[in-house]
């Protein structure tokens, strides 16, 4: 089996990067594992043309295709998003609104293979977890429209550097332990 961990930060090597190598370390021993960060890939912002919603294609191609290619291949789907003002960063929430080809709400549309598990991991620099919540339920609604089933879910709040992230390790295990 495979898993697809999305670091959904633009920041390569912060906290939302090591919560993800976290996951990935723990998750290896069980199953195969690919990591991709979204700052990795070039895509441009929809235009809204709703062309998709009749041929279940977008009319741009770029590397919406390529990251639609990990999500086909992977059995479960782990995105980790840090808190841009109090929702998912601007690049993932425009990488969402690309994904509308696969979206359910619309005939035809494209798939991706079922059967699918997906995990959704916040993190916020705030104590409040309801901020998390929102992020949580971003991306949740994102799995929803792909029939990905939602399996999980974890909030980190107080994360800001990724020395923040040493004292959550067991706490980011512990979730681990469920995938």
């Amino acid at each position: 089996m495979t898993a697809l961990i999305m670091n959904c930060s633009p920041v390569r090597t912060g906290a939302t990067a090591e919560i993800s190598g976290i996951i990935a370390d723990r998750l290896s021993s069980r199953y195969e594992v690919k990591s991709v960060c979204i700052d990795d890939y070039s895509f441009a912002f929809c235009k809204g043309c709703r062309t998709c919603h009749k041929t279940a294609e977008c009319v741009m191609h770029d590397d919406i295709d390529r990251i639609m290619d990990e999500f086909g291949k992977a059995d479960i789907i782990i995105c980790v998003a840090p808190s841009y003002w109090a929702d998912i960063p601007g690049q993932f929430k425009a990488f969402i609104d690309r994904c509308t080809p696969w979206c359910n709400t619309h005939e035809p549309h494209a798939a991706i293979s079922t059967g699918k598990k997906g995990y959704a991991v916040a993190l916020r620099t705030g104590p409040s977890m309801r901020e998390c919540e929102r992020i949580i339920g971003s991306i949740e609604h994102f799995y929803g429209h792909l029939e990905i089933e939602c399996a999980g879910h974890l909030g980190l709040c107080s994360i800001e550097y990724k020395e923040n992230v040493a004292p959550r390790k067991d706490e980011i295990i512990k979730f681990c332990e469920n995938i």
